[in-house]
């Protein structure tokens, strides 16, 4: 073959050739996919497609390869040769073969494509049932399912094409609602697996807490402004109205408050692997917050965040005056932030993941590629792309196809 010549590339079976669907079943061991092609190779047969999974112990090997011709093969000529040679070679091993007769490829999938993941804590048979049911009315199809981790909650993978990710995602909510599950709906393709930056809200998303009523516990007026706090989170009442009203019975408090509200703050559950994970990943990182930088610098140092914007407590003479300095970060404010983190980190937003539970998250969860309404209030899990309900914020990995194992393998692996 001479330089300017290419190589043909590999004939695709049309419709009318005839193919074989070679379907192996039994205990697994090392060797038995090998086995099957050696097998095979006798008969010079293309392999179209493999699928192989391994559940408890037993594998299911399926291979669509080409129907042998008479021309073909040093050991026999005929289909029939073949499937006498692949069931002995089966029975050998204690093995279960079947082997089924058509023509052509795997038919294409429809046009639409998504992953839906579920999470459940348990993940039921019911609900797997009335998921599968629910994507069937939409005129979806699945294609694959496989399991993204087993604890500390089921999370499962479904790849469905025919059907629209938006015409999915609103049947399977309220199902998921339901049923008392979790279920995530994205578009397939490549921005799926791009690098991507991950925004989070700070107060009861990274942290379990509200870091205004830690420092109103020092101040002896918690009560007073947790009622204040939760009305503002499900979007009763202007954000920067009720944050000057929280922030006003702060005056007075000694500076060195600071300190021990940083050593209360607690991180959810997760939060840690989320962040160690996405950074080893390449994802950049950032919080964006209604509480307050003297917090928020802390959290960025301390995991190694990418980006940090918080509201500014104003302090005179070594006390907090009741004032905060600077823009005040609100609902529009995170949106912003979003965008302008995006840009620095070089990054389309719609490669960009938004985090957040209250009503001051929803422009910011509207604006990214993926919002992830977290333990959500129900405003903002009816407004969000997708809801995490249990309390665990390392599950948002596994609405980017990101496995438990694979997890667990970078942990392995790192000094």
């Amino acid at each position: 073959m001479s330089a300017s010549q290419t190589p043909p590339a590999t004939a695709v079976p049309g419709d009318d050739e005839p193919t074989l669907l070679v379907k192996i079943f039994g205990k697994d061991r090392p060797g038995i996919t090998a086995g099957l092609f050696d097998t095979l190779a006798a008969y010079s047969v293309d392999v179209v497609d493999i699928e192989q999974v391994v559940t408890r112990g037993r594998i299911t090997l399926c291979a669509l390869v080409t129907a042998p011709s008479p021309s073909q093969g040093s050991t026999g000529s005929t289909e029939g040769d073949l499937r006498a040679t692949v069931h002995g070679w089966a029975e050998s091993l204690n093995l279960q073969a079947e082997i089924i007769s058509g023509r052509g490829d795997n038919r294409p999938r429809g046009t639409g494509r998504s992953h839906v993941t579920v999470l459940g804590h348990p993940l039921t048979a019911e609900s797997a049932a009335a998921i599968a049911a629910a994507i069937t009315s939409t005129g979806g199809n699945i294609d694959r399912i496989f399991r993204l981790a087993k604890y500390p909650v089921t999370a499962v993978e479904f790849a469905v094409s025919g059907a629209a990710t938006e015409a999915l995602r609103s049947v399977l909510a309220p199902e998921a609602a339901r049923l008392g599950v979790d279920v995530a709906v994205v578009a397939a393709g490549l921005q799926r697996r791009a690098q991507r930056l991950v925004v989070m809200d700070v107060d009861s998303t990274l942290i379990q807490d509200e870091v205004i009523e830690l420092f109103a516990a020092h101040a002896g007026c918690e009560a007073e402004v947790a009622e204040v706090t939760t009305a503002a989170m499900r979007g009763e009442l202007d954000f920067e109205q009720s944050l000057h009203a929280r922030v006003e019975l702060l005056g007075g408090l000694d500076a060195s408050v600071i300190e021990a509200v940083r050593k209360e703050v607690r991180l959810t559950p997760g939060a840690r692997t989320l962040v160690r994970t996405l950074k080893r990943l390449g994802y950049q990182v950032g919080v964006v917050s209604g509480g307050f930088t003297q917090v928020t610098d802390a959290l960025k140092e301390e995991l190694g965040l990418d980006f940090a914007s918080a509201n500014t407590l104003e302090i005179v003479d070594g006390k907090l005056t009741g004032r905060v300095t600077g823009d005040i970060v609100d609902r529009a404010g995170k949106a912003r932030l979003l965008r302008d983190f995006a840009q620095q980190a070089g990054v389309p937003l719609a490669q960009t993941v938004a985090i957040g539970d209250g009503a001051n998250d929803l422009d910011m969860l509207n604006a990214a590629g993926l919002g992830v309404a977290f333990n959500a209030k129900p405003v903002v899990r009816e407004a969000a792309h997708t809801a995490v309900n249990v309390p665990f914020l390392d599950t948002v990995l596994y609405l980017l196809g990101i496995t438990r194992d694979e997890v667990e393998a970078a942990d392995t692996h790192v000094g």
